[in-house]
């Protein structure tokens, strides 16, 4: 354990988040995602949810402030319908970190999975949530 990094981050998830550069993108994946199908750098979180991710990850890293969406979640296929806590869940961890994040993207099945391919890293979570996955875009950190 590291004095002032929350458990939820292991190792792997710290080295990965220290290597990425600004506008890399990270995947959380929910426990159903085909994150190894998808991306041939994949961390292991099973067990925590996103949420208690997110507000791991946003501890030390910020998000892009030179893009419109920083944030990215999958639109809901025609047909299904989306929970709208899980993104208020989500928005209330982004908020207390970085408050002037602009709103979460929503993109198509497709093109999600298009970014999931290009992303640095995706990480395996235990969440069970549907439409649960996210994708956070690196910032580059203020130098004073």
């Amino acid at each position: 354990m590291l004095i002032g990094i929350d458990p939820v981050i292991n190792p792997d998830l710290l080295d990965a988040l220290f290597r990425m550069g600004h506008g890399d993108e990270i995947v959380l994946g929910d426990a159903f995602f085909p994150g190894d199908s998808c991306n041939s750098k994949v961390i292991r979180a099973d067990g925590i949810r996103i949420p208690a991710l997110l507000d791991g990850i946003l501890s030390l890293i910020n998000l892009d402030s030179y893009v419109p969406y920083p944030v990215a979640m999958m639109s809901p296929v025609p047909g299904d319908t989306l929970d709208e806590e899980v993104e208020k869940s989500y928005r209330a961890v982004i908020d207390k970190h970085w408050p002037q994040t602009p709103a979460i993207e929503r993109i198509g099945r497709f093109e999600f999975y298009d970014r999931v391919k290009k992303a640095f890293a995706v990480v395996m979570t235990g969440e069970t949530v549907k439409y649960g996955n996210v994708i956070l875009k690196k910032g580059v950190i203020p130098v004073s």
